[in-house]
Formats: structure tokens, C-alpha cells, sequence
């Protein structure tokens, strides 16, 4: 069974789903994607404490802390591939940024491989269910390029400024997969 509540942020609202002991999902508000991997509907559990400890955490990263991602017990769903993107999106610093051609050079090492497709990663980034905690608004395009975010592009430029990424060599693209 998952549960679900909400949670006011600077960017709006946002959904907070969990199973009881661990964070699987928190989406803002519009953003693409939405609850798609837990397919079902989730019942409303405002009190659950994964969701006072979620709560908490965004209190402090939207305050300017650097919480840490280890803070909360994460569990969201996907298979091996996506996880293993997951789990180098956590390890992205607070204030730096990787780019898509990073993180699948380190997916290639973790799994062997002698190359794995950016636009594979690509995939798996954008599909993250945990956005914010799961820090997949820190993967830009290689050229700078500000590419690609479930949650809307304004909203990825305002996570990097809150984070304090030097947005100079950043851009947004006249057009593309900037949304």
C-alpha cells in the first residue's frame, strides 16, 4: 500500500508518497510524470513519520542547508538501470552539476561496459521519482545547456541558484528539451 500527502515549498506543492517506512515519491506540482511508476491510486496519510522526516528535510534544503540525501530512507521505484542512475544522481555535490555524458560514463564503470548511452541516462534521470532529494536537476547538457527537467525549467534554474551551482557557464536553449 502507498500513501500520499502534500507539502507547501517555495515552488508550490508538492506531492509526498511513501509505503509506510520510506520515501518513493515527491513530485511539484505539474510536473511530468506524476506517481506514473506506482501505478494505483494512494490513500491519504498526512501523519506518517517518513512524511514529518520528508517535511522536515525540505524545510532545510528550501532554508539554504545542504541536508543529506542518507537523511531519509529513500525506495523509489524502478528497475536495476534506473536505480543505478539514481544512485550517482546522489552523489552529485550540493553546487556542482554533472552532465548526462558523466553519469553515463560512470554507469558504464559501475556496470562494466565499455560506454553506456547518455540518452539512455537521459531516461532514467528524467524519470526519477524523488525529484529534489534525488538530485537529477543537477544534470545539465555537455555544452552548458540547461536540458531537460520534469518539474519545468524555471524550476531546475531556481534549485541550481538556491544550491548556489555558478549558473555563467549554463544557458537555456532557444529550443529542445528545455521545458
Amino acid at each position: 500500500m502507498h500513501y500520499r500527502t502534500t507539502c507547501r515549498s517555495p515552488l508550490g506543492t508538492l506531492t509526498l508518497a511513501g509505503d509506510g517506512e520510506n520515501l518513493v515519491g515527491l513530485w511539484i506540482e505539474g510536473q511530468k510524470y506524476h506517481g506514473d511508476a506506482l501505478g494505483g491510486p494512494l490513500a491519504r496519510r498526512d501523519d506518517a513519520p517518513v512524511f514529518r522526516a520528508a517535511r522536515e528535510w525540505l524545510g532545510r534544503y528550501f532554508a539554504g542547508e545542504k541536508p543529506a540525501v542518507s537523511g531519509l530512507p529513500l525506495a523509489p521505484a524502478g528497475g536495476a538501470f534506473r536505480q543505478g542512475v539514481w544512485e550517482i544522481l546522489r552523489a552529485i555535490p550540493y553546487g556542482e552539476t554533472a552532465t548526462y555524458g558523466d553519469v553515463a560514463r560512470k554507469m558504464a564503470l559501475k556496470t562494466g561496459q565499455a560506454r553506456m548511452s547518455a540518452r539512455a541516462v537521459g531516461g532514467a534521470v528524467g524519470h526519477n521519482p524523488i525529484s529534489i532529494v534525488i538530485p537529477c536537476h543537477r544534470v545539465v547538457g555537455a555544452d552548458g545547456s540547461l536540458t531537460g527537467y520534469a518539474g519545468g525549467l524555471a524550476t531546475k534554474i531556481r534549485l541550481l541558484r538556491l544550491e548556489g551551482v555558478d549558473m555563467s557557464g549554463l544557458y537555456v536553449p532557444r529550443k529542445g528539451s528545455a521545458t
